[in-house]
């Protein structure tokens, strides 16, 4: 390999600050998207979906944990797949080694599971094996075909009004290889990082930035607010239209 010019640290300096111009650009058009995402229109999820968790038979709505958004990783692992029985596919196995202590998306009322079409004991062995702790449920009818993700990975974004659910936002291809951090899951929700400096519609939650951040192992859920999204509603109903 030849190796790039060896300079000095005032010309590596000078050409550190000539990149940062770009990589400055770059920060700010992401965080233009992930605004962007947040005045997406909401799909209502009409269907009801079946899924087997740790305890037992679930809908898409005890998915949430009672929180009021849900991202939904498809990770393949089944019968069929590379690596069954042991492991997930390669791919989806790398994902699921980046996901970020969920306790993080959880104080912002996020709730991060996988899904995939193998049994309970199947994905709870292969998680210990692993050393993954993010929920992980078995999907039991046509969730995978109606998300996307029937042939293909990909992470699905869910927000929910009392029992009300509604699709938000989806990610697949190499835009998951991004995800992983609670900063890239949280700018793919409808509320984002919920931080005041965020262009977000009017009336949706924000707090001061770094006011609610904390270890992992000493957040405290908050209660779910059912009537938020009523709030928001009747706060915006003349000025954004796009809000259910």
């Amino acid at each position: 390999m030849k190796t790039r010019p060896i300079v000095t640290p005032r010309e590596w300096e000078a050409a550190r600050q000539q990149l940062l111009v770009k990589e400055k650009q770059l920060t700010r058009a992401r965080d233009a998207l992930a605004a962007q995402r947040r005045r997406m229109p909401w799909l209502a999820v009409e269907k009801q979906y079946a899924f087997d968790g740790p305890a037992g038979r679930a809908s898409l709505l005890d998915l949430f944990e009672g929180r009021r958004q849900l991202i939904a990783y498809r990770a393949f692992f089944e019968p069929g797949v590379f690596g069954w029985p042991d492991h997930a596919c390669r791919g989806c196995s790398l994902v699921a080694d980046q996901v970020a202590h969920v306790a993080h998306l959880n104080a912002r009322d996020t709730t991060l599971v996988f899904v995939s079409r193998a049994s309970q004991p199947d994905i709870a062995r292969m998680k210990a094996r692993m050393g993954w702790t993010m929920p992980w449920y078995t999907m039991i009818d046509e969730s995978d075909a109606d998300f996307g993700v029937d042939e293909w990975h990909g992470t699905n974004a869910f927000i929910r009004d009392g029992d009300r659910v509604f699709r938000t936002y989806f990610i697949n291809n190499r835009g998951d290889e991004a995800l992983g951090s609670t900063w890239s899951y949280l700018d793919m929700t409808a509320l984002g990082r919920q931080e005041q400096w965020e262009d977000s519609p009017e009336g949706y939650p924000q707090t001061p930035p770094y006011e609610w951040w904390n270890w992992h192992d000493e957040y405290r859920d908050a209660e779910p607010s059912q009537g938020w999204l009523a709030q928001v509603a009747e706060a915006t109903a003349t000025t954004d239209p796009r809000t259910p």
